[in-house]
């Protein structure tokens, strides 16, 4: 917990940096923990020293408008360029390093990220020298005969400020310079003689040596000179510094013009030696043949050169070259050439050669007294070389190979194809043959003959598969890395076909290697298991999710989801937390559960849940979910395979309540006024909260809530008591600590019954309230004292119709007469179900009316035509109207002069059925 993804980050090579003026320089740049495309684009600039603050922009890999004025023509010549050597790295080029190029270079990479974070740029100083290097021989021309010693000096000197070091080398570049310059002997910058392959021996047998014979002067001695020493030999200077980075860079280099040596044989006849630089071509490749005379003494030779021993070229005495009429037209374009390197040395050049050019060669040499003779003294032909010419793509092969044969999906999967006997640049293509399409193919990635990359549309996008890279590791090895395989779809075979151009031909070879993709899934399954099951309030549990797979899960990528339900449950499992295989957290819904209680670890293959000091909240049904990833790539995308486990449950036990309430039933018995049922709470423990629920059972019928008061003291009334006028007259009260009372005022006969209470016993447990247990108490009966005689009035159940929307009346008459100093007070109720019936209205006794029904109160009439008459009038019936109604009559007197007034009779008329009639 806590790790973060990676950030992008740009780095340049590191300075300060000394480069000489003229010289061609390279600026290093590249950048990772970037998301997005795998191809970055980079943009170059630079700060002077003359305005240090002020950005001078150079050249940018996306937009050709980028550079500054003083750079466009520089950076549209290709004076300076960038090259990319894979998607995320460049190097910036100066071909040809000016003086006001000092400064400090800037490398910046375009945002690709969903969100800004890392660097994105990085700065490096740039110093430019003057170039001081000087080297120098005197050019001149040397014939030595075979055995003898050769010297040859050099001058080399340098007045660089900075420390640097020099090396000092001996070259031999034999024919026309169309190959290389063998190495002879070199003295290195870190003061170590080293010789070339072909003067190895005779460096060892003392036969080559180079001496340093002042400040500044370099001596090359080659003792019994051989005929492979003939040539041109020169001497090359560089000059070295050791960058930041410890390692050591050329800055200059120098070489001087060169001396040419002939070696003659000691023999005393005329003879002649060919030589050729390669007798087995392809088309294209350019063919070297050295004609070289020995002779006593210098004489005067025409040399003509044959082929399949018809004449091609020759070189009178005089050294005018004359072509036959079929070479004339390609010596004109310069694909021939025939020259004489030295007194005793005859070279034909053959480029871009064709199947036409294979054949015997042979040198004719013709010694002349004069060189005006037409007669020769004597005439010596060559052995013959045979020359082989195959077609350019004769020579051409693969080999393909792979080193990740047998992988599971997400590992990388690394293929190389080795491309031998190319003549010239090839493009190469990657196709795959996927085993469940036999005779499809898609491209995967193809490299062009500049260099070029492209990936095919399926792996364009990099995606899950990460970003494809096809590299060029050397001049015939391409290598092709997936950073991440998808599925066992991207087995089977992979064929690698290189393609070589040619005289407007092309030859293309193929190879193949097989790969096999196991699926993640791949047994792959997760088992989540508890020491205990069942924990008590406050104590810690923890929770083990282990994941196993028919392939080793040490190096995948993980992340567990740990799911919670919680019990009773309220819905599908909720997410608790999810840990990222990089260490990122994800907390989800069932989060506040769990705030600061929740512990994550884990090893290898096993994640741990650790829980302390259990709530209630934390009781509950518990999963782990285990996704497995594919490797090597960032960002992660979607999961390969996942599983879930078993699911395990926790209980946790709350502490026992030791809750007790007064169970012994009891009566209460009022004349008139108010009344009061009383609860009491014999035992809680400290601390403990209550919520107190009244209930009334009535006669044949079941409890009904009165209301109930929470631990808070919030008041929850019942269905058949949230009407105002009840709310006013039943009120529950807390006396003392341990009583509480349910106050009934103005107590009337509809009141009595049972009553009790139940008792909810509450405890507050770090983050919330906790329901321990609850009691009921005994029960109360409530009845009303009456004073005086009943009264009497008609008790006979009757029925009445009503249309709609007309008036109906309802009887209510009292049959006595009233007593002196005595009122009446009339309550209509109408006849409900639940076991207590709707008041509808009430006159009381001081003639005030009262409607505990609001609905009705404007339809409800009481028209009083008599003292003794109660009856009731509805006007507008509508259908719900239809029921049983009553009434009820209570008597009150005055107990004395100043005193209350006391109900003295009461009587209850009998039911009249209201039947509503339709329009």
């Amino acid at each position: 917990a806590g790790l973060t993804s990676a950030q992008r980050l740009v780095t340049v090579q590191e300075g300060p940096l000394y480069r000489t003026e003229g010289s061609h320089i390279t600026l290093w740049c590249k950048v990772s923990g970037y998301q997005g495309p795998a191809e970055q684009n980079f943009q170059w600039s630079i700060y002077l020293p003359s305005a240090p603050e002020r950005e001078v922009q150079i050249v940018s890999t996306v937009d050709p408008s980028f550079p500054y004025a003083i750079y466009t023509q520089r950076v549209r010549g290709r004076g300076i360029f960038v090259e990319r050597l894979q998607g995320d790295a460049v190097l910036l080029h100066i071909t040809e390093l000016q003086e006001r190029d000092a400064g400090q270079y800037e490398c910046h990479t375009p945002n690709t990220d969903e969100r800004y974070l890392g660097s994105y740029s990085a700065k490096t100083n740039l110093t430019v020298i003057p170039d001081t290097l000087s080297a120098s021989m005197a050019p001149q021309a040397l014939s030595h005969m075979e055995g003898d010693v050769v010297e040859l000096t050099c001058e080399v000197s340098k007045a660089t400020a900075q420390h640097t070091h020099l090396s000092v080398g001996w070259y031999l570049l034999q024919g026309a310079g169309e190959q290389p310059a063998k190495e002879i002997l070199t003295l290195s910058k870190d003061f170590i003689l080293k010789p070339g392959p072909s003067y190895e021996q005779r460096f060892l047998e003392g036969d080559v040596q180079l001496n340093k014979v002042g400040n500044t002067t370099y001596k090359l001695i080659i003792r019994g000179v051989k005929p492979s020493d003939q040539g041109q030999l020169y001497c090359e200077a560089a000059e070295w510094i050791e960058d930041p980075d410890k390692t050591w860079k050329d800055i200059s280099r120098n070489q001087t013009q060169s001396t040419w040596l002939a070696v003659l044989s000691r023999g005393t006849d005329l003879s002649v030696d060919l030589t050729a630089t390669e007798p087995s071509l392809s088309e294209g490749d350019t063919l070297q043949l050295s004609c070289v005379v020995e002779a006593p003494e210098s004489s005067n030779f025409k040399v003509v050169w044959l082929l399949s021993d018809v004449e091609v070229a020759r070189v009178d005495p005089h050294g005018v070259l004359t072509w036959e009429e079929e070479y004339e037209e390609r010596a004109r374009l310069g694909q021939l050439r025939a020259f004489k390197p030295s007194n005793t040395v005859y070279v034909l050049t053959i480029s871009e050669v064709g199947l036409e050019d294979k054949g015997t060669y042979q040198c004719s040499v013709s010694e002349m007294k004069t060189p005006g003779d037409l007669q020769s003294i004597q005439t010596v032909v060559s052995s013959g070389i045979q020359v082989d010419v195959k077609p350019a793509g004769y020579h051409l092969r693969l080999s393909v190979s792979t080193s990740t044969p047998r992988v599971t999906a997400g590992d990388p999967l690394i293929l190389r194809c080795e491309v031998q006997g190319a003549t010239g640049p090839v493009s190469l293509r990657w196709w795959h043959l996927p085993p469940q399409q036999p005779g499809h193919r898609e491209l995967v990635a193809a490299m062009e003959q500049d260099g070029a990359l492209s990936l095919g549309s399926v792996y364009r996008d990099g995606g899950a598969r990460g970003s494809l890279r096809l590299q060029k590791e050397s001049a015939g090895t391409f290598t092709l890395v997936m950073p991440s395989t998808l599925d066992e779809d991207d087995g089977g075979q992979y064929r690698c076909e290189a393609t070589q151009w040619a005289r407007g031909r092309n030859w293309t070879g193929k190879g193949e290697a097989a790969v096999t993709v196991s699926s993640m899934g791949l047994g792959l399954h997760a088992t989540l298991r508890s020491r205990i099951a069942t924990v008590t309030y406050g104590q810690s549990f923890e929770l083990f999710c282990r994941v196993a797979a028919s392939y080793a899960l040490e190096e995948v990528p993980l992340s567990v989801q740990w799911r919670f339900q919680p019990s009773p449950p309220t819905g599908p499992f909720q997410e608790l937390v999810q840990v990222l295989p990089n260490g990122t957290v994800l907390w989800g819904a069932a989060q506040p559960h769990f705030q600061g209680k929740a512990q994550l670890s884990r090893t290898d293959t096993s994640f741990m849940l650790h829980v302390h000091s259990a709530l209630p909240a934390n009781e509950g049904t518990y999963q782990c979910e285990v996704e497995v990833w594919r490797r090597n790539v960032l960002p992660l995308g979607q999961p390969a395979a996942s599983t879930s486990s078993n699911a395990v449950g926790i209980k946790v036990v709350l502490p026992e309540s030791k809750l007790q309430v007064a169970m012994k039933d009891s009566s209460v018995e009022i004349a008139s006024g108010n009344a009061a049922i009383q609860c009491r709470i014999e035992f809680a423990q400290e601390n403990s909260q209550f919520a107190v629920t009244w209930y009334l059972l009535p006669p044949l019928a079941k409890p009904l809530q009165i209301l109930r008061a929470n631990y808070t003291s919030v008041l929850e009334y019942g269905p058949e008591f949230s009407s105002p006028a009840q709310k006013s007259r039943f009120q529950s009260q807390r006396v003392s600590s341990n009583l509480f009372q349910l106050q009934i005022l103005s107590a009337n006969l509809g009141d009595q019954g049972s009553y009790y209470c139940v008792v909810e016993e509450w405890l507050w447990l770090v983050h919330g309230w906790y329901k321990l247990g609850e009691r009921t108490s005994g029960r109360t009966t409530l009845k009303l004292k009456l004073s005086g005689e009943q009264l009497q009035m008609e008790k006979t159940n009757d029925s009445i119709s009503a249309r709609e929307g007309e008036e109906a009346t309802l009887p209510c008459r009292l049959q006595d007469a009233l007593l002196p100093r005595s009122h009446l007070s009339a309550t209509w109720f109408q006849v409900k179900g639940s076991g207590r019936d709707s008041a509808l209205l009430s006159l009381q006794r001081d003639g005030t009316v009262q409607y505990p029904e609001g609905r009705l109160a404007a339809r409800l009439f009481l028209r009083r035509p008599s003292a003794r008459d109660f009856s009731l009038t509805l006007s507008s019936v509508e259908r719900g109207d239809a029921g049983a109604y009553y009434c009820q009559l209570q008597q009150w007197q005055q107990q004395g002069e100043g005193k209350d007034w006391a109900v003295q009779a009461l009587a209850r008329s009998g039911n009249t059925q209201l039947i509503t009639i339709p329009p």
